[in-house]
C-alpha cells in the first residue's frame, strides 16, 4: 500500500499526530512547508542510553524526519509522486555537540538544494535553551516510479 499524499500542510499535520511510530517515540510535527520543517521531541527516560542521555539514534531520528518532512511538500516530491517515484535517503550524517538530560530539543531542516535527482538537507538540533545539541545533514535521490515498479 503506498504512503498518502500530501497535498496540504494540514494534511500533513494531521497524518504525522497520528503517526504510530512518532507517537511511540513523542515525536512531533510541529510545522512544515516546502523546503522546510520544525520537529521535536521531549526528553522521556525511556529514550536514553545507559548514562540516562537521550541516546543519539532518537536525535538521529528527529533529523531525518525533519528533513524528509522539509521535502513532503516540495513541487518536486509532489511531481514525483504523481508519477509513481519516490525520495530515498542515501546519506544521513549526524555531529553531536552536547548531551540531553532534560527538556525539550527542537530540529530545524531545510533543503539546501534540490537538484533534479540529487537533493541536499540540513538540520539543526537545539535544546530550549537555544543551544547546539546537534547538527546533521542528508542527501535524498529522487526514484522515477518505473524503478518501483516490480519486473517480473
Amino acid at each position: 500500500m503506498p504512503p498518502p499524499s500530501y497535498t496540504t500542510r494540514e494534511d500533513l499535520l494531521a497524518y504525522a499526530a497520528q503517526f504510530p511510530f512518532f507517537n511511540l517515540i513523542g515525536l512531533e510535527v510541529i510545522d512544515a512547508a516546502p523546503g522546510r520543517s520544525t520537529t521535536r521531541i521531549a526528553f522521556r527516560p525511556d529514550l536514553t542510553q545507559p548514562f540516562g542521555i537521550i541516546h543519539g539514534g532518537v536525535i538521529a531520528t528527529l533529523i531525518d524526519t525533519g528533513i524528509a518532512h522539509a521535502l513532503l511538500l516540495t513541487e518536486r516530491f509532489q511531481q514525483l509522486r504523481q508519477e509513481g517515484g519516490a525520495l530515498v535517503s542515501v546519506d544521513l550524517r549526524v555531529k553531536y555537540f552536547r548531551p540531553v538530560s532534560e527538556g525539550i530539543i527542537t530540529c530545524e531542516s531545510t533543503i539546501t538544494r534540490m537538484g533534479r535527482q540529487v537533493i541536499h538537507a540540513e538540520s539543526v538540533v537545539t535544546n530550549e535553551a537555544g543551544k547546539e545539541v546537534a547538527r546533521g545533514d542528508s542527501i535524498y535521490m529522487t526514484v522515477p516510479g518505473k524503478q518501483l515498479q516490480k519486473s517480473e
